[in-house]
């Protein structure tokens, strides 16, 4: 059974019959668990490391006409990522980068240079924009078109994908399915990957885990407007990741993290990131991958 339609003025919650709150539930759900008995050349933990590069778009999804919010995404372009790759690169840690469209098109040279480091980006929408407000056909279509426009800049076509605000519609993973992608990062049923299940049926697709905890925007973005204001030490923040990824280890995981450009970006921030590598580099037993070649070794290692 298909939930009802929430245009179609459905009754409260409350009221729902057993069958149509199961049917909700049943859309996107967790499957079989893909932990691998052992990582790659015999690694105990998988270190997955992700930036999203926002740049204008956060102020462009919503309609935002703000100039200064613009040029806080621009700093993410001229200081956030060539801080970035120095880090991935002084480590020689291979990294997942997701990127809107318009992103991309903004900054086509910086996706060519990360590509031509060694790093993978991945869709991350067309304008930054909420998929659970959009109908399917024009989830559908703006996806397509980022599938296709990171592919024309790069020369790569992108296998996975992270939804912008981490916002999963109900149509979200059959969008997903057609564009024959081979993992997600936007969800959080687990600390560790696992199968993506759409009502009922194995996709095959692999879920690699996001987290709000395991992410900088929560602990460092302001609005100016409101009450919300960075309210997180940056030490604070490095003593959080690191019992992260600390516990993966000890548990043989996977440790993901999120980041942005032009929030981690910033000159009392970006120790974070080297002193984290540095940290994870004294561990010989660690494999840092991009997010496509950890889901290729599950897929591998994990088979249906």
């Amino acid at each position: 059974m298909q939930p009802s339609d929430p245009d179609q003025n459905p009754p409260p919650p409350w009221a729902w019959s057993e069958a149509e709150w199961r049917a909700r539930v049943a859309q996107v759900r967790a499957g079989r668990p893909m932990k691998p008995a052992r990582w790659k050349n015999g690694a105990r933990c998988a270190v997955a490391l992700s930036f999203d590069s926002d740049h204008e778009t956060n102020e462009l999804r919503d309609g935002g006409k703000s100039i200064g919010r613009m040029s806080q995404g621009q700093y993410g372009n001229r200081q956030g990522v060539p801080r970035i790759l120095r880090a991935l690169a002084q480590h020689q840690a291979p990294a997942t980068f997701f990127v809107p469209a318009v992103s991309a098109l903004l900054y086509p040279d910086e996706q060519r240079q990360v590509v031509a480091q060694g790093h993978e980006i991945g869709i991350h929408g067309w304008i930054h924009e909420l998929n659970s407000l959009l109908p399917y056909a024009t989830e559908r279509d703006l996806m397509f078109r980022a599938a296709d426009t990171l592919e024309q800049i790069t020369g790569v076509r992108p296998v996975g994908m992270r939804t912008p605000s981490w916002d999963f519609s109900p149509s979200t993973l059959r969008i997903q399915r057609e564009l024959g992608l081979l993992y997600d990062s936007s969800l959080m049923a687990d600390d560790d990957a696992y199968e993506l299940l759409e009502n009922g049926e194995a996709t095959g697709i692999v879920e690699l885990p996001v987290e709000w905890i395991r992410d900088d925007a929560v602990y460092f973005n302001m609005n100016r407007h409101s009450g919300l204001r960075p309210y997180t030490p940056p030490a604070d923040v490095f003593d959080i990741f690191v019992r992260e990824f600390d516990r993966a280890h000890d548990e043989g995981g996977l440790f993901l993290l999120t980041m942005h450009p032009h929030v981690i970006g910033y000159r009392s921030r970006i120790w974070i990131l080297e002193q984290l590598l540095a940290h994870v580099r004294q561990r010989a037993d660690v494999w840092i991958a991009t997010h496509a070649d950890i889901a290729r070794y599950l897929q591998a290692q994990c088979p249906a």
